[in-house]
């Protein structure tokens, strides 16, 4: 009981503890920062619920907190001067993007159905829930959707187009993080590839 978030708690924890922040933070740049770590934390994928086709997306815990996936900033009241608000918004944005590297280095890997070196690795499927990965986004941004066609190269998965809930995006493979969430049935027609322990050509 309890397993699941104590290691998600753990592994925030360990982030926390590992960040070299350029000086000790003050206790509103403290608590705007871990605000913002809170809302990472809370956007990640839990579970695949099918709206439809066009607006699928993966359920995360700002659903039941906000009622969406993104979340939205919290509106606090200030009596300090411009100048040291803004001074303290980038100080707390820096913070978070230290938070957010690190997060996407050690909690990402672990979430994802493929596996590496020591087993075989399982191809991207029609179906598939799936992070894009693109470092040009900002924070906490990356699209999440689901695998609605994969295309083959020499019988190996190369590339995959994926529907998010605002858009449709092609690809390859190396840019996918299959998430481990339960993806859902589909009635579309599989890519090109024969899916499974080994990957071949379709006849």
């Amino acid at each position: 009981m309890g397993g699941s978030w104590e290691r998600l708690v753990q592994s925030v924890k360990k982030i926390l503890g590992n960040m070299q922040l350029p000086r000790t933070p003050t206790d509103e740049v403290l608590r705007n920062s871990l605000l913002e770590v809170e809302n990472i934390i809370n956007s990640r994928p839990l579970t695949y619920i099918p709206i439809d086709d066009a607006e699928n997306e993966a359920l995360t815990p700002n659903h039941f907190l906000l009622g969406s996936s993104g979340g939205s900033k919290p509106l606090v009241a200030y009596d300090s001067s411009p100048a040291t608000l803004v001074n303290n918004w980038r100080t707390s944005q820096i913070y978070a993007n230290i938070f957010w590297r690190r997060w996407l280095r050690e909690y990402l890997p672990s979430i994802s159905r493929r596996t590496k070196w020591h087993y075989p690795t399982k191809p991207i499927e029609v179906g598939d829930v799936v992070v894009i990965t693109d470092p040009d986004l900002p924070r906490n941004l990356w699209p999440k959707g689901r695998v609605v066609d994969v295309r083959c190269k020499n019988g190996q998965v190369r590339s995959a187009t994926v529907r998010t809930s605002t858009n449709i995006y092609n690809r390859p493979a190396v840019k996918l993080a299959v998430l481990d969430v339960g993806a859902i049935n589909t009635t579309q027609e599989p890519g090109p590839c024969v899916l499974g322990g080994t990957v071949t050509q379709a006849a």
